[in-house]
């Protein structure tokens, strides 16, 4: 029976979902779905976009992936998959599809930072970026070379690039997109558990009566656990409750009991309010035998700014009469101004009046770092006392055309779920509260209210923080590829910490640098500052994902610096840059996720990159190759003065030469070599190996001949390596060849084991052994080892300086409600926030070349109330002009959309390049975190 391509795509999709749903299938229907498949190898494997973590099941045939489809094994998403994730493989078959490298040349072919891309060859691509690193090292030290790094790359690749980065070229210069999108639940994490990720798991959303999202659209963002979340809402609707807390309805907000429409940065007023609530008015529901057994209060500074550029720095000067100040203009001042000083806003002014502070005084900015320390109930409870409903209701109200007494009702209401005994209460919550001002300070208000009332860590109650990213957990924060980290919690700064990484890694003592401060935003502009020389952009898009982008791009392409991106597309980023290396993508090689659930799962290459493309984990071991001992371990002298010795004699007592590159002593050493190349054995048998035996496309490399291989099994080298880092510190991971057997583990794996509630005694073995030792006889044990002895004070600073221990605490915050450093005024009338949309996928880099996916949505919109396309003259349809003090785009006018603002605030997502909204948004952060705000600036909108 011949079978048209649609007949037979039709017949096996038909087969394939009544399979999925228990439906009989006629023998005709299986009969044409099994010809249609023949031959096809089906495979595992993870999906490629969001922090959800679905398994997919993928079919190649003659060297091309011919089908994708939800794996029914995986537990995640159970044989679902959402619109992105049933176009895994046509991201990778996109016309434009970059093949070799591609380099800035003159006429004679030499590089010219103005000239027009051309062909080279990986040998030359290689030659240059030696060149251009070995320049930035003379000129700037290690703080001149700097890696965009990702919460996108694969396990290997993150560990790879960070010990290339900082073992070798010892620069922490390295930090991911991942700082965009989770550093905020990060540091919350940090400083409540004392060790990151989250405590709970998917299986909460069975198990609870309850889902609060928090400025999380998980509708649209993780739509695969939203079709978990609806199916316990459906399985129970009397019972289960569902209430969204957003900025905008959208979505998620269709499946709510009710909504809470706040305006931009008052959730802290509502955590606070839920709170004092808690403790004004309800002082029954507070556990406190778990509060006395686990949790201490703490306070820090409140004067800490907005991450922005500080009064002094290279591109503020000079300043200039007319308010401007080195490369900013007057209108940018006005809101960078804040950082140094803030007046304090009348809507703030009741939350800091415990601090001392009154509407009109101005709060003189210092950076806080991460400090702070214990305080008393009593002064928590004196720090609640403002958040009254009245105060709360007209402050934090979103909507201008819903009633004070309206929202006061549903805050009401909203308390009364979170504090009824024996309900359990599940808060989600993503980029609305990590992309924050005070993004920090908000993810740890979550924990305050469910340590209060003993519903955190337990089946079916939590405060969890969904991760966008696939790997922004496994390798983004796992690994360590932040600019202050190392592997499994371990920080730069620590020198007990860079000993132990030093040994594992097999370099001499002193190697690593101490100073971890080139975070994401630091590392524009230190390019702008003209300080980093050389940028590698690695599986990101940061010229197009960064706020106040016209900054950032100027800087990349006038001034003296050599800008490299690694991609399968040609985004804004490549198209910034100076040298352009085609990268092999997710499912032409090896690799490993972790998302947000701490599940790790790995899959195998499936098929050969296209043209000459080749995965980050070789490009880093290539560039590895090009740098000995005596290149990049003499002494440098850092910007503040610190000094990093000359350990290159330490290193010949090691038994290096002067000459051994990083290549021999980072990757190809004999302990990696132990991990053998077996094509006979389970998982290699059967699939290709192309950076450990090269491939039938006789890839000419960086040295100029065919690559033939490592010759040893590379992956499983660098995953085992780095999991030695976690193991036996509640960070276990399972071994290599155990993740190709199962559909991922949620860490710590003990005994074979995963962990589904970390720091509950009844399921963490971690917890269990920590609650035994401490003798406390408690529930739970919040065994972080990080700031866990602090001194003691007052909401206004520390009084007794001398540290008392808090071993197996966590934590619950005072931290008041504050603006952010830029609100709509007279002249930018408008909150703008940006986002995503279901069928796109960050910049649009993939799924724009998706064409279903394109017709589905082929530009970003700009979303906007009825009325206020109506004041501004604007009709649905037309073209307007969305502009703040930094730059303007223009987007389509849409009243009708999913997407439902209040007349107070637009929304415009940020995957379109030709609607570039990042050049209209500012770069302030979480001042802790460093994590930009995008949610909220201030704009005016006007037709085009």
């Amino acid at each position: 029976m011949a079978l048209s391509r649609r007949d037979f795509l039709k017949s096996s999709a038909a087969a394939s979902a009544a399979a999925a749903v228990g439906m009989s299938v006629p023998a005709s229907m299986q009969a044409a779905s099994s010809e249609a498949q023949d031959g096809w190898r089906w495979d595992k494997a993870a999906c490629r976009f969001c922090g959800t973590g679905c398994g997919i099941m993928m079919a190649t045939k003659n060297g091309k992936i011919v089908a994708v489809k939800g794996d029914p094994a995986a537990p995640v998403n159970r044989g679902l998959n959402c619109i992105k994730g049933y176009f895994n493989a046509k991201i990778m078959y996109g016309a434009d599809r970059l093949k070799t490298p591609l380099l800035r040349v003159d006429a004679n072919g030499n590089f010219d930072k103005h000239g027009k891309f051309a062909p080279v060859s990986w040998q030359r691509a290689f030659d240059e970026m030696e060149k251009h690193i070995k320049y930035a090292l003379k000129k700037s030290g290690p703080e001149g070379v700097a890696v965009f790094a990702s919460g996108q790359y694969t396990v290997m690749e993150g560990y790879a690039a960070q010990k290339m980065m900082k073992a070798g070229f010892r620069s922490n210069a390295i930090d991911p997109n991942a700082r965009h999108c989770m550093a905020s639940a990060v540091v919350g994490f940090y400083q409540t558990f004392g060790i990151d990720e989250p405590s709970g798991c998917y299986d909460d959303i069975e198990l609870t009566d309850t889902i609060v999202t928090w400025g999380s659209n998980m509708a649209e963002m993780h739509p695969i656990l939203w079709s978990r979340v609806t199916d316990r809402k459906l399985s129970d609707p009397d019972r289960v409750k569902v209430v969204n807390i957003q900025t905008y309805t959208h979505r998620t907000c269709d499946l709510g009991d009710f909504n809470i429409i706040f305006k931009p940065q008052t959730d802290m007023l509502i955590w606070n309010y839920l709170a004092r609530e808690i403790v004004y008015n309800h002082p029954e529901a507070i556990d406190w035998d778990f509060v006395k057994k686990n949790i201490i209060f703490a306070a820090s500074p409140v004067n800490m700014g907005y991450g922005m550029r500080r009064k002094g720095e290279k591109s503020l000067t000079p300043v200039r009469p007319d308010g401007s100040a080195g490369k900013y203009t007057a209108k940018e001042m006005q809101t960078i101004s804040q950082e140094m000083v803030h007046p304090v806003h009348p809507d703030e002014a009741p939350a800091l009046e415990p601090y001392g502070y009154k509407a009109g005084d101005k709060m003189v900015n210092k950076p806080a770092g991460l400090k702070h320390w214990e305080i008393s109930f009593e002064e928590y409870k004196k720090f609640l006392a403002p958040y009254t409903l009245d105060y709360v209701s007209r402050v934090a109200k979103g909507d201008p055309d819903e009633s004070v007494e309206s929202y006061a009702k549903k805050l009401q209401m909203l308390a009364d779920l979170y504090v009824e005994k024996g309900r359990k209460v599940v808060s989600f919550w993503t980029m609305g509260m990590n992309q924050h001002t005070r993004g920090t300070w908000v993810n740890t208000l979550s924990y305050n209210v469910h340590f209060l009332l003993n519903k955190q860590a337990l089946p079916g109650n939590g405060a969890f923080s969904l991760t966008g990213q696939p790997s922004a957990c496994g390798t983004a924060r796992e690994v360590g590829t932040f600019a202050h980290r190392l592997p499994a919690d371990l920080m730069v700064k620590s020198a007990k910490h860079r000993k132990i990484t030093e040994h594992k890694w097999h370099i001499p003592e002193g190697t690593l640098n101490p100073v971890g401060n080139q975070h994401i935003m630091k590392i524009h502009r230190d390019i702008e500052d003209g300080v980093v020389k050389f940028a590698w952009v690695n599986v990101c898009n940061p010229y197009q994902d960064s706020a106040s982008a016209k900054h950032w791009i100027k800087a990349a392409r006038t001034m003296d610096n050599f800008i490299v991106t690694s991609d399968g597309y040609p985004g804004i980023s490549a198209k910034v840059s100076d040298l352009i290396l085609p990268s092999a993508m997710i499912y032409e090689k090896w690799g490993a996720y972790g998302n947000a659930e701490r599940r790790t799962q790995h899959w195998r290459q499936q098929v050969l990159p296209v043209g000459d493309a080749m995965s980050d984990t070789w490009q880093w071991v290539e560039l590895s190759k090009r740098f000995t001992v005596n290149d990049l371990w003499g002494p440098y002298t850092l910007r503040n003065g610190k000094k990093l010795a000359d350990v290159r004699d330490a290193a010949t007592k090691m038994g290096y030469s002067k000459d051994t590159t990083m290549f021999d002593i980072l990757f190809a050493n004999d302990r990696a070599k132990k991990y053998k190349v077996d094509l006979t054995k389970f998982p290699q048998k059967g699939y290709d190996n192309t950076e450990c035996i090269g491939d039938s496309r006789n890839v000419v490399g960086s040295d100029g001949k065919v690559f033939k291989g490592y010759g040893f099994m590379i992956h499983e080298y660098l995953f085992e390596e780095y999991a030695s880092f976690g193991r036996g510190h509640g960070h276990d991971l399972a071994p290599f060849v155990t993740y190709h057997k199962v559909r991922g583990l949620k860490w710590p794996v003990v005994d074979g084991k995963e962990t589904q509630w970390r720091f509950n005694v009844k399921y963490d073995p971690y917890a269990a052994k920590a609650a035994a030792k401490n003798g406390r006889g408690s529930t739970h044990a919040f065994y972080g080892p990080l700031a866990k002895a602090l001194p003691f004070g007052n909401l206004k600073g520390v009084t007794n300086k001398k540290k008392t221990s808090l071993k197996d605490k966590a934590k619950i915050f005072a931290r008041p409600y504050m603006i952010p450093p830029e609100i709509p005024d007279e002249t930018y009338d408008t909150w703008l926030c940006t986002g995503r949309v279901l069928e796109h996928w960050h910049s649009g880099t993939m799924t724009m070349r998706v064409p279903e996916l394109y017709r589905a949505v082929p530009e970003a919109l700009c979303y906007m109330h009825p009325e206020t396309a109506k004041a501004k003259g604007l009709k649905q349809g037309e073209l307007c002009w969305v502009e703040s003090r930094r730059g303007k785009v223009k987007a389509r006018v849409e009243t009708r959309g999913r997407n439902r603002p209040p007349r107070s605030l637009v929304f415009v997502p940020w995957f379109d390049e030709r609607v570039f909204i990042n050049k209209v948004c500012l770069d302030a952060t979480c001042p802790q975190s460093k994590q930009t705000d995008y949610k909220k600036c201030a704009v005016k909108i006007y037709k085009a």
